[in-house]
């Protein structure tokens, strides 16, 4: 019995060792792939015959398959499993998906399934050298507070393209209930003729706000991204002026996902 109880103390400990080793590689990669993306593959798309509109999506259609490899690289190597439910549903135009926060690579997960998608991104991405190239080239949205962001990211849901936004506007804190902003809801309002609601839950929790890399869980992570019903952004527009719609939509979304990931 004592020889089968240190059997699995070792097993457990030598999957934990891979587990860390499996992350640093994952951490390294990203940042590979984005100076490959920045210096390589970008640039030689962008000499390629088109307009704006196409370099932009083939832009867009190279970082989401360099996201979805890294995605398969966490999976396959062991560093996490994952579902995504009702993925088929996202990528429709003018659509804007709506997702919490609760982890560094939920974003990494949605570009993944999403190829032709537009998204918020923080503004210190622009001075990170290895994401600098290709949030430019792909064009997405700085969250710089500027009084611009809004209607700049309702233009583009009025021009047909989806849009990916966490309205928490960082990540969750571990153990802690998301907290939106109302920013999302007034865009939304807007120039979207969708939202959809993702919920994402990460079981136990990894790459949180308050977490390093480095310290991963004693058992392997899952995630889990789930695709809620669709909310038409009318119904809240048609009875009352806007900020008092941005506030009852802000508010409609809060709490549906209170309940959503309370029961997930």
């Amino acid at each position: 019995m004592d020889l089968a109880a240190t059997t699995v103390r070792r097993s457990s400990a030598g999957n934990q060792a891979w587990r860390l080793l499996a992350t640093g590689a994952s951490f390294a990669l990203f940042g590979l792939g984005g100076m490959v993306l920045r210096l390589v593959i970008l640039p030689v798309l962008g000499l390629l015959p088109g307009d704006a509109q196409t370099r932009q999506r083939r832009a867009r259609a190279a970082i989401s398959k360099a996201f979805y490899l890294h995605v398969q690289f966490m999976y396959r190597s062991g560093t996490l499993e994952y579902d995504f439910e009702g993925a088929d549903q996202l990528g429709r135009p003018g659509q804007m998906i709506i997702a919490n926060h609760p982890s560094l690579i939920d974003v990494v997960f949605l570009i993944a399934h999403i190829p032709n998608a537009n998204c918020i991104v923080k503004q210190s991405l622009w001075r990170n050298p290895f994401t600098r190239g290709p949030v430019c080239r792909a064009h997405y949205i700085s969250n710089n507070g500027s009084p611009d962001m809004l209607e700049q990211a309702a233009d583009v849901l009025r021009g047909g393209e989806t849009l990916i936004v966490f309205p928490e506007g960082t990540r969750t804190a571990p153990n802690c209930a998301p907290v939106f902003h109302r920013g999302a809801a007034a865009i939304a309002l807007r120039g979207a003729r969708v939202i959809t609601p993702v919920f994402i839950t990460v079981k136990p929790t990894t790459l949180t706000k308050a977490e390093p890399w480095y310290r991963i869980p004693e058992r392997r992570v899952k995630v889990t991204l789930r695709v809620g019903k669709d909310i038409d952004p009318n119904a809240f527009n048609a009875h009352a002026a806007l900020p008092i719609a941005s506030r009852r939509l802000n508010e409609h979304l809060h709490q549906l996902f209170l309940r959503e990931l309370a029961s997930s």
